[in-house]
């Protein structure tokens, strides 16, 4: 499996902010390993439900929200963009 393209990091940065209405930052103030939840990005678990419905309408994916691994998708850009392609191939 190659890795997510730049281009889909920048999606999914640009869906965070449109999806969260972050209208203070520009996806180039996310970076792909910034942790998105706490301490980095200080999204909260109500942002968490509205990025997974967010993703989930985007890219036609199923999210399991009770799944172990679900909140390590969730940790940053990066690993999102991983789930995503995963998911795509799948």
């Amino acid at each position: 499996m190659s890795d997510p393209t730049p281009a889909l990091h920048l999606e999914i940065k640009e869906l965070i902010i449109e999806a969260l209405g972050l209208e203070d930052i520009s996806a180039q103030d996310i970076g792909n390993e910034q942790t998105l939840f706490g301490e980095g990005l200080g999204l909260d678990s109500v942002d968490a439900l509205e990025l997974g419905l967010a993703i989930q309408k985007r890219y036609g994916i199923k999210i399991d929200a009770d799944a172990k691994d679900t909140r390590d998708h969730f940790s940053s850009v990066a690993s999102l963009a991983a789930f995503v392609t995963a998911k795509q191939a799948a």
